[in-house]
């Protein structure tokens, strides 16, 4: 076996499977460009092969990242392929906060003009392209730069010229274009991209009812007679016993809201943005946020120490950033197989669990480790999990509802074999540990064992 293949297979359980992390031309250029470099130090291909399509521009730029950019950037707000090009292929993202559902990606592909692809190679040289960063801004990514397709569109038309840039939308592409297929393909880590000009007009005429803003967690009350449900604009629903505190509603976020967590008095509450602003209700209190500090990737959770009344944040890296709390450790520096999605802190405040997308558990400070779904097939990611109250347990919960449980946490039901409307995107458990429940992004609840239903926005 070659040292590209065996780098690509290093690779393919690592990256995403988007172009510019292909096995073949972005690992053979890191092999040639820095080969001692790349096997001694292990990394990404991409880190070593950061090719910027402009010299003005540098490595931790959008411009640099691989990606290609919104349609609607360079086309006057329009979220269409632009004349010149034509709808390729697709590919979609669950778990988005900027959907009920998941997020649809549609790689507009440059047309040929006056050539053809020779020898049956599926791109040609005459697309009239120019790999550049989108309007000549370094913080915009690029456009013209990557030859790849997935295909799924227009497969009448076998020979194409490189990605121009790309379609954004909450509606199967196949529903906006009846030349796509139904074969879908898998990008996670692309679920949050984002640009202001998204949400206009589609090419393929008027532009789907906005979905309403998905919801992104919940949190019991301390009884377990009630919990809040938030979504990723920041508006707080209440069920049983669980007061109104107040919320974000009307307020203009700079990030969505990635989740929530109670107080210990279960009086109050923390909402964090996905750029780790803290936004504190009822008898919950500020203690810290990273609102202004630039982070490596986006918060994805937190949860509360009960034995200080502080708080824990992670990001999808594993970072945890630590507030009027301990910091036992985070994964902030390991290279990961999945992102973490998810924490979740024992209750006598000396612990905690973060959890990857593959079941992936890493346990820090007194936390003990008791089994994970790192090594098992999947039907779907994993998105959430939620501690026994003895610190002796834990359920895991993925995207269909299926349930994990390890340690002393009990079984008590699930949905991995109900069709659901929506994702299931978090659970909760309650106070006894004989019961949890399951939020969906519509906000539909599940519940089972003593987790009673107390109403839902969905």
């Amino acid at each position: 076996m070659t040292v590209v293949e065996r780098m690509g297979d290093w690779l393919v359980g690592r990256t995403s499977r988007r172009s510019f992390l292909a096995r073949s031309t972005m690992i053979a250029t890191a092999a040639s460009i820095a080969p001692a470099d790349f096997l001694l130090r292990p990394g990404t291909a991409y880190a070593f092969v950061c090719q910027c399509a402009s010299s003005s521009c540098s490595c931790n730029q959008a411009c640099c990242d691989g990606y290609t950019q919104f349609c609607c950037t360079i086309d006057g707000g329009v979220n269409a392929c632009p004349p010149g090009s034509f709808a390729g292929g697709w590919w979609k993202a669950d778990g988005s906060v900027y959907c009920a559902g998941a997020r649809y990606y549609i790689d507009c592909m440059g047309e040929c003009h006056g050539c053809s692809c020779p020898g049956g190679f599926p791109f040609c040289g005459c697309d009239g392209l120019t790999c550049e960063c989108a309007n000549g801004d370094c913080n915009n990514r690029h456009v013209g730069c990557t030859e790849f397709r997935y295909g799924q569109c227009n497969t009448q038309i076998a020979c194409s010229g490189r990605i121009l840039c790309r379609v954004v939308s909450c509606t199967p592409p196949w529903l906006l274009d009846p030349s796509c297929s139904t074969v879908s393909q898998v990008d996670e880590s692309t679920a949050n991209h984002y640009a202001p000009c998204q949400d206009g007009p589609t090419s393929f005429g008027p532009p789907p009812a906005p979905a309403p803003p998905a919801v992104v967690g919940m949190a019991p009350t301390a009884t377990g007679n009630g919990y809040w449900i938030v979504d990723a604009a920041g508006v707080v629903s209440t069920f049983g016993d669980a007061a109104s505190l107040g919320d974000l509603s009307g307020k203009v976020l700079n990030k969505p809201i990635a989740g929530m967590a109670a107080t210990p008095t279960g009086q109050g509450y923390w909402l964090v943005a996905a750029d780790g602003g803290i936004f504190e209700f009822g008898d919950a209190t500020f203690q810290g946020s990273t609102g202004n500090v630039q982070l490596n990737q986006p918060i994805v959770g937190l949860a509360a120490d009960p034995a200080t009344g502080g708080y824990w944040l992670v990001a999808s890296d594993g970072g945890i950033f630590d507030f009027a709390t301990p910091f036992d450790g985070s994964t902030g520096n390991v290279r990961l197989n999945r992102p973490i999605v998810g924490m979740a802190a024992r209750r006598t405040g000396d612990g905690y669990w973060l959890v990857a997308s593959d079941g992936g558990i890493f346990e820090f400070g007194d936390a003990p480790f008791l089994g994970s779904t790192g090594n098992v097939a999947l039907n779907q990611p994993v998105v959430g999990m939620a501690a026994t109250p003895t610190g002796q347990g834990y359920w895991l919960v993925a995207s269909d509802g299926g349930i994990f449980e390890f340690g002393d946490a009990p079984f008590l039901g699930s949905t991995g074999n109900v069709a659901l409307n929506q994702p299931v995107v978090g659970m909760a458990a309650t106070p006894t540990g004989q019961g949890y429940w399951l939020v969906a992004a519509d906000g539909g609840i599940f519940n089972f064992g003593d987790a009673s239903f107390h109403g839902s926005p969905a």
